[in-house]
């Protein structure tokens, strides 16, 4: 790796810390309004911040091409590590993460990681006490990472000299690159932003207007629109209105759709979107699916009204899909069925191309087709019958991919879990952990489960559950051929 490329890397890094610092300073607005005393504390993370980065993109501002591909990857995993490094001031400076956990330190890592994976799964058991600058900050940086971090740099700057598509399949390898359209310009990406601002602002309306306050309308916004689903309250979204869960579900399901898709939808070029539709159909048929199972438990089996069953069924679900996390009942006393199908479904996870975590739709529907194939060829072997997605054949090489994955994914899974019962954790929270970690969904089984937090989990777990959390996000192949001794071979 040549000196130049690594120069510009740090270049990278700086715009991304003054973009961080920007956010931080964001934060001060509630900290005055609500006048909790965290003006000076965050203020002076928000200038060292801003100024680290500054210094960063200004000593390596002529160094603006990266020529090893190679470097993408590196990028992008260093990116994470440093933004979650800096992301953990607020909470060390104003003491938010002393009183829950004996390393606050490894606590606030945890909550920052879950903050800018979008995972939601948090170290707070009682979140409504933390001061509102801290609350924004959670917020903001769900938000900051839910639409991918890369993707944005690439919108503002989009000459920065890498290349867009290896950085962009680095970052998200989930996207769907089964077609000749996949993301690859600066353009695509400008696009699919800005309809990740219009629906932040038209969700943050629509709350508003059902009632909520402004305060907790622009977090929850922020939290479901980026699939996160942290909350400034303790229950979660437990306490909203009917109207105002109703549309938070339809928020986190729109988040699991494909942006481009989104895009192409409101901007009315319908003819375009008839021939992929096969993904969105898949994911539309599982979540209604899913429903009716979990409304029919929740009716029949815990003896819910219909319109409790439904509401709730709905938007949990939803939250599952989407690997949001946002919790609208306690989960943990649960039928157990009901409990291990939202497992699986935050596994499946949302559309390639969305804020979702998982395996992404596109992947399981693959895999799917590529099972019955199989089953086919069994029964007629001279057959010869391709398997398709969107009408057009899938190569052999991305169906090999997606097995991979799968598979990578599924050992990730065993070995997170085996970890995890190491750290003296039982088997059903280790394997909720695991599951709720890697996938981005944030909450998992027993204790961490439902209402409750990670914050009894023993520093060395929270570490490991941190790992997880950046294995998922960057879908473990990133992070993972940065172990290869090739990598770093010349």
């Amino acid at each position: 790796m040549k000196a130049p490329d690594i120069k510009a890397m740090l270049r990278f890094i700086g715009i991304m810390l003054v973009a961080e610092g920007a956010l931080m300073a964001l934060c001060l607005v509630p900290a005055f309004h609500f006048a909790d005393g965290t003006q000076d504390p965050i203020g002076l993370c928000s200038v060292f911040t801003l100024a680290v980065g500054t210094m960063l993109w200004v000593s390596f501002g002529k160094y603006r091409r990266i020529e090893d591909r190679r470097m993408s990857y590196l990028l992008v995993v260093l990116m994470w590590l440093v933004l979650t490094l800096f992301a953990t001031l607020p909470f060390l400076v104003t003491g938010a993460t002393v009183p829950i956990h004996r390393s606050p330190f490894t606590a606030a890592w945890f909550e920052s990681m879950s903050g800018l994976t979008s995972c939601g799964a948090t170290v707070f058991p009682e979140v409504a006490l933390l001061p509102s600058s801290v609350l924004l900050w959670r917020s903001m940086m769900q938000w900051f990472g839910g639409f991918g971090i890369v993707l944005l740099v690439l919108a503002i700057s989009p000459k920065l000299g890498i290349n867009k598509y290896s950085l962009y399949t680095a970052e998200a390898s989930g996207a769907d690159n089964t077609g000749k359209t996949a993301v690859s310009t600066g353009a695509t990406v400008r696009r699919t932003l800005s309809i990740y601002l219009a629906l932040t602002g038209f969700f943050i309306l629509m709350l508003n207007l059902a009632g909520m306050q402004v305060w907790d309308a622009v977090n929850l916004t922020f939290t479901n629109i980026s699939s996160g689903g942290f909350s400034v309250a303790s229950d979660s979204i437990a306490s909203c209105t009917p109207l105002q869960q109703y549309i938070l579900a339809v928020a986190m399901l729109l988040s699991g759709v494909n942006f481009m898709l989104l895009y192409l939808f409101f901007t009315f070029r319908w003819s375009q979107i008839k021939h992929k539709l096969e993904q969105f159909s898949f994911y539309m048929g599982v979540f209604i699916v899913s429903v009716l199972f979990v409304v029919g438990a929740l009716h029949w089996h815990m003896q819910l009204p219909w319109e409790e069953a439904l509401r709730i069924g709905t938007v949990q679900t939803a939250s599952a899909l989407t690997t949001t996390g946002s919790v609208v009942a306690d989960t943990t006393v649960w039928w157990t069925p009901v409990c291990f199908l939202l497992l699986m479904l935050s596994v499946c996870g949302g559309m390639a191309g969305s804020t979702s975590g998982g395996l992404k739709a596109m992947r399981v529907l693959i895999l799917l087709r590529n099972a019955r194939g199989i089953l086919r060829g069994r029964l007629h072997p001279n057959a010869v019958a391709p398997l398709r997605l969107n009408g057009r054949p899938v190569s052999s090489h991305i169906v090999n991919n997606v097995m991979v994955i799968f598979m990578v994914y599924g050992f990730t899974l065993l070995f997170g879990t085996m970890c995890l019962m190491l750290c003296g954790i039982d088997a059903t929270q280790s394997i909720g952990a695991s599951v709720g970690c890697l996938t981005g969904f944030g909450p998992g089984l027993g204790a961490s489960g439902g209402f409750g937090s990670y914050a009894a989990f023993s520093p060395m777990a929270l570490w490991f559950c941190s790992f997880l959390m950046l294995l998922g996000r960057l879908e473990c192949m990133t992070v993972l051929v940065l172990f290869l001794p090739r990598f770093w071979r010349r």
